[in-house]
């Protein structure tokens, strides 16, 4: 028996099945390509929710949203936005009355929650006495259910949380973290790709005074500065082609919150000058207007290259980077703390196995040995891959067997030594230089002159051993030379 009706807007057909496939079992979901075929179906039938993409033919979702809140005002109304996220947006704040932005890649069961959450919410305007006026959601009563989300989130991303060695070298990066949480203080999170920066600051936010407040994240390096900008501080409607309609900025969303600028290093340094302005001024400025906003905001930041080396390089302003540098934190890869290996495996089976509706009870000893040994240039983020993978092969609800992990990291070519066993002292430092070039392939994003001068290499050298290692398979295939 379902629980409503989910209307989902997108004009690409493995995006609708995506989400239909997720959403089918609890909901009656309807499908539309365009803007058309949606208003034809909000005119004859009953939705709770619309889950709609951001960028569909001949409109924006915002815009588009904005006409079903004057022509369907009952849905509540939900965006999918493949370039930023602010998870805890206070309703009202634009006038499409979007009650959440949901970001790409979407996780199953987040989405459904989400989604849940708004037919839940839908159903409370519908009853005698409930939400207000004309069956639209009060700003109210809205509030007080995106501040339940928050203290469930709260909870979600305490330090505790953390899967870790209670013996290894996250435990000194959670207590530095942990000071971090008491003072209003800028943070720059550095560490390989897929480490868990995020997540850390994640922590760091809703352990901070400002934890009942927005968390809003922006991956700086996915975006040319133009609509970096938009993104970030704001636009008015005609300031830059593109620019439709009146846009607020996630520096504004964030307010009284965490921003959290993923990847700094690789902005622009005409773009760097614009933020270092907003930071030290503490207001912003939309593209197209003529005039600045306060805005009270905590800023962390995160990046998998050497800053101090950019800065040297002068690639970045050196005055930008005392400013992110307040407060420094290493997050050590995945390779380096090999303790939380299945600690973290355990967990990440866990979530799969609610995802997916599986109930595989662990892992078989030869697998979870292997999993140890592997090297891991993706760190928890090829981990995560990598069970996922596991369990989508598995075809038996019993311990995954070593048999089912991917060649790259079942085949002992692509392990380390176990330190502690019969391998020689030349077999470890071969180990140990298979870990540094994997991870520093990943810091460069495979380009081989960069890393090569970061390893202090020629590029003919690197090469050799990248085919030696057999590191094309393991990091990725295609190098920049």
């Amino acid at each position: 028996m379902t629980s409503g009706a989910v209307l989902i807007i997108d004009d690409e057909l493995r995006s609708q099945e995506s989400l239909k496939r997720v959403l089918a079992e609890e909901f009656d979901v309807l499908l539309a390509s365009n803007a058309q075929e949606a208003e034809a179906i909000l005119a004859g039938d009953l939705v709770q929710a619309i889950l709609c993409d951001q960028r569909m033919p001949g409109v924006s979702g915002v815009d588009f949203l904005r006409h079903v809140r004057e022509t369907w005002p009952d849905p509540v109304r939900m965006i999918i936005s493949g370039f930023s996220e602010s998870e805890d947006i206070i309703a009202g704040v634009n006038e499409a009355g979007i009650y959440q932005y949901i970001t790409k890649p979407w996780r199953p069961e987040k989405l459904l929650e989400t989604v849940r959450d708004a037919v839940r919410l839908y159903h409370l305007q519908k009853e005698p006495g409930g939400v207000g006026a004309e069956s639209k959601p009060s700003h109210g009563t809205l509030n007080r259910v995106l501040a339940e989300r928050r203290r469930e989130q709260k909870k979600m991303f305490e330090f505790d949380r953390i899967v870790h060695d209670p013996n290894g070298p996250m435990v000194d990066t959670l207590a530095l973290a942990r000071k971090a949480t008491g003072y209003d203080i800028s943070v720059l999170v550095t560490g390989a790709s897929g480490a868990g920066k995020e997540l850390l600051a994640r922590a760091i936010h809703f352990g901070s005074a400002r934890g009942d407040k927005p968390f809003v994240i922006e991956n700086c390096g996915a975006l040319p500065d133009e609509l970096l900008e938009s993104e970030l501080f704001g636009c008015k409607k005609g300031a830059y082609t593109g620019a439709y309609q009146d846009r607020i900025g996630l520096f504004e969303l964030a307010d009284g919150g965490t921003i959290f600028l993923d990847e700094i290093g690789e902005t622009s340094p005409a773009f760097q000058v614009k933020l270092l302005r907003v930071l030290q001024e503490r207001e912003i400025r939309p593209l197209g207007a003529a005039r600045s906003r306060k805005i009270d905001v905590r800023v962390i930041s995160a990046t998998n290259r050497d800053l101090e080396n950019e800065v040297e390089q002068g690639r970045f302003r050196r005055d930008l980077f005392y400013r992110l540098n307040a407060f420094p934190i290493h997050l050590p890869a995945l390779s380096e703390r090999r303790g939380d290996i299945p600690r973290i495996a355990e967990s990440i089976l866990a979530e799969v196995n609610r995802s997916f509706r599986r109930k595989i009870p662990g892992f078989a000893p030869e697998t979870m040995r292997r999993l140890c040994a592997y090297v891991w240039p993706g760190n928890v983020r090829e981990l995560h891959n990598e069970i996922q993978r596991m369990v989508v092969m598995a075809e038996a609800e019993e311990p995954l067997g070593a048999h089912l992990l991917s060649a790259r990291v079942g085949a002992e070519r692509g392990a380390a030594k176990n330190f502690n066993g019969p391998s020689t002292l030349k077999d470890q430092v071969e180990a140990l230089e298979r870990v540094a070039i994997a991870k520093t392939l990943l810091d460069c994003a495979g380009n081989i002159s960069h890393a090569a001068e970061k390893l202090g290499l020629s590029r003919v050298g690197l090469r050799a051993k990248i085919d030696r290692y057999d590191l094309r398979r393991d990091v990725g295939g295609g190098y920049e030379q």
